[in-house]
């Protein structure tokens, strides 16, 4: 009965929102024919029924009625259209606000207590000027709502895999001669559970390989929540090679946190099939611990934990005393840690000579600009380093904007990313 209570409400509250937005469609299709107008107005409500007859259905069926893409789509679909339409609410409030102020004025000066002065100037005013306002900010209003709206899509059908390859050229102080010039591909959040397009995903991949790196790192995210999404694709992850191996750790959606399971032992054989995939893709996952890598004679330490995120919205599973144990006389240091807020969380203050390390998780929230050296989004103001390089004295964080998506299919501004940095002696 509560669920049903919650789908009543939402459904009146979309309504609500779709009633208000179209009287900006009213006030501007107002002196255009009447065949124009019902044609506005049936489609306006038609789309509106639709999107309220498809949240109906998803959330009467069965939850296995529908795959776990087709589901997020649907979401997405009704999702997308009323947050789009928030900016045209704000016009329209604005517009509501000068209405009533103007409402209320005309309560002050009534007629029969306003001079006849005031009466005068009253009657000057272009009522036109009030009008051609009004239909502005309806126009504008609807403009505000379409553009998002225009960006979400194609960001779905374009954004969710224009992977890019971003070059980085990294100096490091106490780099051996036998590694300079290494080059490693990083990938990070891929959500197999999200891909709705595997001739994508495999472009994807091919673009990679092309880089010939000496090395792959993968930080984190294989799946949104359970194993078995990751079936469909091991057979093009596993093409994934290197002359020098690939390397993995898990990030937070690795662990199955976010499903309701029977029970622990459920939860805990969800785990183990997903390190499994891993080594079916023969990957290298990496608990905790450390490998060196051996170049001409010259070493450096790779260590890889398990996720650890600061604060207390982001599970702890990492260890990373137990995994940099045994490399501390090695002159570099590189480690694989999902989340970026590791990095001021526990590396800087506690391991102050692990020179780079690499992380994911933002996915740039999958929304922004980036022009130039000029990047912005919201994931800024939830995250310190949210993308791209960050460096403090000797210690450096690259942060992957992500290869797959999570929730929205799609990508607007923050592409999806392929990583490859060179080091070289500083």
């Amino acid at each position: 009965m509560n669920r049903l209570i919650v789908i009543v409400f939402v459904s009146a509250v979309m309504l609500l929102i779709d009633w208000y937005v179209f009287q900006a469609v009213k006030n501007v299709t107002d002196d255009s024919a009447l065949t124009t107008r019902r044609t506005a107005t049936l489609v306006y409500w038609g789309f509106t029924a639709f999107l309220l007859l498809v949240y109906w259905v998803v959330q009467f069926s069965p939850p296995d009625a529908f795959g776990r893409v087709t589901r997020n789509f649907l979401y997405s679909l009704i999702a997308i259209p009323y947050l789009c339409k928030i900016l045209p609410v704000i016009f329209l409030l604005i517009d509501d606000i000068g209405r009533l102020g103007r409402w209320l004025v005309s309560l002050v000066n009534r007629p029969d207590i306003r001079s006849a002065v005031d009466d005068t100037r009253q009657a000057t005013i272009p009522q036109t000027d009030v009008i051609s306002r009004s239909e502005f900010l309806s126009k504008a209003a609807l403009v505000a709502g379409a553009v998002p709206l225009a960006g979400f899509t194609w960001g779905i059908v374009s954004g969710a895999h224009d992977y890019r390859v971003r070059r980085v050229r990294l100096p490091l102080k106490n780099l051996p001669s036998g590694f300079h010039g290494f080059r490693f591909a990083q990938l990070s959040d891929i959500h197999s559970g999200s891909f709705f397009n595997k001739t994508a995903v495999k472009g994807g991949v091919e673009m990679l390989l092309r880089e010939k790196p000496d090395m792959v790192f993968f930080t984190g995210d294989l799946v949104n929540n359970t194993a078995d999404e990751v079936k469909d694709y091991i057979d093009i992850f596993g093409k994934v090679k290197a002359p020098m191996g690939v390397f993995s750790t898990l990030g937070n959606h690795d662990y199955g946190d976010y499903v309701a399971w029977q029970s622990l032992d459920a939860k805990r054989a969800n785990l183990q099939k997903l390190m499994d995939a891993h080594r079916h893709m023969g990957w290298n996952l990496m608990m905790d611990e450390n490998r060196i890598l051996t170049e001409g004679g010259d070493k450096l330490a790779l260590i890889g934990i398990q996720n650890w995120g600061a604060g207390e919205r982001w599970p702890k599973y990492g260890n990373l005393a137990k995994a940099y144990a045994g490399t501390e006389d090695y002159p570099v240091k590189l480690l694989l840690s999902h989340d970026p807020s590791h990095w001021d969380g526990q590396v800087r203050r506690q391991f102050p000579d692990i020179d780079l390390m690499l992380a994911g998780h933002t996915h740039g929230m999958q929304f922004g600009v980036e022009i130039g050296d000029f990047k912005w989004s919201p994931s800024k103001y939830v995250y310190k380093q949210w993308a791209g390089l960050y460096t403090e004295g000797d210690q450096h964080l690259y942060v992957n904007r992500g290869y797959g998506y999570l929730g929205y299919p799609g990508r607007v501004g923050i592409l999806p990313e392929i990583t490859i940095i060179e080091l070289v002696k500083a």
